[in-house]
C-alpha cells in the first residue's frame, strides 16, 4: 500500500514537472513571437531618433549615440501635420461616437425585443458584411456628391456612421445578458430607451470598448475614403498627409519615421487605456450566436 502511495506521488509529481517545463516552453514561444512582432516598431523608433545617415548603417545600432528629439519638431514645419491631426480628430471621435450609439440601439432591437421579420431583417443586414466596398464604391460617391458633401468631412462622417459589424458584436453581447432583467424593468414601468439606458449600457462595457477600438482604429488609419471624397488639403487627414509628407520628404527617412511615430500616438493611448475591455469584450461577444 505504502509503495502504491509513493508510486502515485511520484506520477503526481512527474506530471507537474511535465506541466510546468510546457508552460515555460509556451510563454518562451510567446515572449519570442511577441519580441518578433515588436521588431518593426522598435527600428521605427529609433530611426525616428536617429539623422538620416545613420538609419541604414551596418551593424544596426538600435540606440543611437545622440538622440536626435528635434526631428519630432521638423515635421511639423514641413506639411500642415496639425491640421491633417485635427481633421482626423474629429472625424474619428465623431464617427466613434454615432457608430458606437447607432450599433447599440439596433443591436438592442435585434437582441431583445419582438417584432416580425425580425431575424430575417439582422441576417439580411449582416450579409452587407460580405459585399466587398469597392462594388458601392461609386454609387457612394455620386450620392455624396449629390448631397453637397464631397470634399468635407461630413461625407466621411456619414458613410461611417452605421456598422453591421458593430451591430453584429454588440448584439452578440447582449443575447448574453439575462431577458428577465428586462421584462422585469417593463414590469417596473421602464421604457425601453431607459432599458437600454439603465440596464443594457452598464451592463455591457467590454462590448463597447471593443466596438469603439474597432472604430477608432479603422477611422483613424481609413486612407482610400479620405484619398477619394477629400481633395482639399485643408480637408485631408493624417493618412493622405502622410502620403504626401512621403512624396516630398522620400530621402528623409528620420523624418518619415518620426511621422509616422506620431501618427500611431493616438491609436496606441486608445488600445493601452481599453485593452483590458477589449479581451473581455472578445472574450464573452463570441459565447452565444
Amino acid at each position: 500500500m505504502t509503495a502504491s502511495a509513493n508510486r502515485l506521488r511520484e506520477v503526481r509529481k512527474d506530471n507537474r514537472t511535465l506541466h510546468l517545463i510546457g508552460k515555460i516552453l509556451l510563454y518562451a514561444v510567446l515572449i519570442a513571437l511577441a519580441a518578433f512582432t515588436l521588431v518593426p516598431f522598435v527600428w521605427m523608433i529609433s530611426s525616428s531618433l536617429k539623422l538620416d545617415r545613420e538609419v541604414f548603417t551596418w551593424p544596426m545600432r538600435w540606440i543611437p549615440e545622440t538622440f536626435h528629439w528635434e526631428n519630432y519638431v521638423k515635421i511639423w514645419d514641413k506639411v500642415p501635420m496639425l491640421t491633417y491631426f485635427k481633421n482626423t480628430a474629429f472625424i474619428a471621435l465623431f464617427v466613434t461616437f454615432i457608430q458606437t450609439l447607432t450599433s447599440s440601439f439596433a443591436s438592442y432591437a435585434f437582441a431583445k425585443l419582438q417584432f416580425k421579420g425580425r431575424d430575417v431583417l439582422f441576417i439580411c443586414y449582416i450579409a452587407t458584411i460580405a459585399v466587398p466596398w469597392q462594388a458601392y464604391m461609386l454609387p457612394q460617391f455620386i450620392m455624396m456628391r449629390s448631397f453637397g458633401l464631397y470634399d468635407t468631412p461630413w461625407a466621411m462622417i456619414v458613410l461611417q456612421s452605421f456598422s453591421a459589424f458593430g451591430v453584429f458584436l454588440m448584439r452578440q453581447f447582449y443575447q448574453n445578458i439575462p431577458t428577465e432583467l428586462c421584462e422585469a424593468a417593463r414590469i417596473d414601468g421602464l421604457s425601453e430607451y431607459g432599458i437600454w439606458a439603465r440596464i443594457m449600457l452598464p451592463l455591457s462595457k467590454a462590448a463597447i470598448a471593443t466596438l469603439v477600438i474597432f472604430t477608432f482604429v479603422g477611422t483613424w488609419n481609413d486612407y482610400m475614403g479620405p484619398m477619394i471624397y477629400l481633395t482639399k488639403d485643408v480637408n485631408k487627414t493624417i493618412q493622405v498627409g502622410l502620403k504626401r509628407f512621403i512624396q516630398e520628404n522620400s530621402s528623409d527617412y528620420h523624418l518619415i519615421m518620426a511621422a509616422s511615430v506620431v501618427s500611431l500616438l493616438p491609436v496606441s493611448i486608445v488600445f493601452l487605456s481599453l485593452q483590458k475591455y477589449f479581451v473581455e469584450g472578445i472574450a464573452t461577444s463570441g459565447l452565444k450566436g
